[in-house]
Formats: C-alpha cells, structure tokens, sequence
C-alpha cells in the first residue's frame, strides 16, 4: 500500500495538493549518508587552505621582492613583514612593500672615501681599517 493511502487508526492520510510528489536530491532518507554535507565540508576545507596560502602567499611578497636588495635593506622588510603578521597592523606590511620597491643609495661608502682623502690632505696618514674600508 501507499505511504499517502495508509489507514491509521482507521483515517486515511492524502497527500496535500501542493506538496511535490519527488523531493529534491539534496534531502537524504533517513538512515542514508548526507552526500551535501560532505561535500560542504570537503569544500569548505579546500577554500580556507586556499585562502590561507594565498594570504601567506601575498603577505611575504614585499620580502621576495627584497631579497635583490641589499642585506640591511631586506631584513628591515623581513621585519616589517613578521611585525605586519603577527599585530595584524597592515601599515607595517605597506611600509615593508614601499620600503622592498625603492633602492636606498650606499651614503657610508662615499662619506668613507671623503673622510679618508680629507685625511691625506691634511698630511695624515689614514688607519689601516679606513684604507681597506676606502679602498
């Protein structure tokens, strides 16, 4: 007999007129695995992974763009970077990516060598580390 036909405690149960006769694929009989929900899951599970290497991805790039910098350059920006993740500041990430895109010009080197012929103007000798530092 049919579920809508069956005489309990002598009724007899109809169908609501509105109600679909097949139910969508979505709801599961009772006993039987939840397909959806498992799906849902392994979903979910994938995009925050994703997100999570894409935002470690984007969140070391001013520190790969750093590393054809100078070595006090890069670890000023590897700083920032750490600083930007872990106090969630992103002004410390914006700092670290001005600071991996610009070329600080070598000043010690010139002021070095000015130091040194002004030195040898003067008539004296210039020490030993300054001549191999000038040099």
């Amino acid at each position: 007999m049919e579920p809508s036909a069956q005489a309990i405690a002598g009724q007899t149960l109809a169908q609501h007129p509105v109600a679909v006769e097949h139910l969508p694929f979505f709801i599961t009989a009772p006993g039987s695995p939840d397909v959806l929900l498992w799906v849902a899951i392994a979903t979910l599970i994938i995009v925050v992974l994703l997100a999570g290497v894409l935002f470690l991805a984007l969140h070391s790039l001013p520190e790969r763009m750093a590393h054809k910098s100078q070595k006090l350059q890069m670890e000023i920006v590897a700083v920032l970077c750490l600083l930007a993740l872990f106090t969630h500041i992103h002004l410390f990430w914006v700092a670290a990516l001005l600071l991996a895109f610009i070329d600080i010009p070598d000043l010690a080197s010139p002021l070095r060598r000015i130091a040194v012929a002004a030195e040898r103007m003067a008539g004296g000798e210039p020490a030993d580390r300054d001549r191999q530092a000038g040099g």
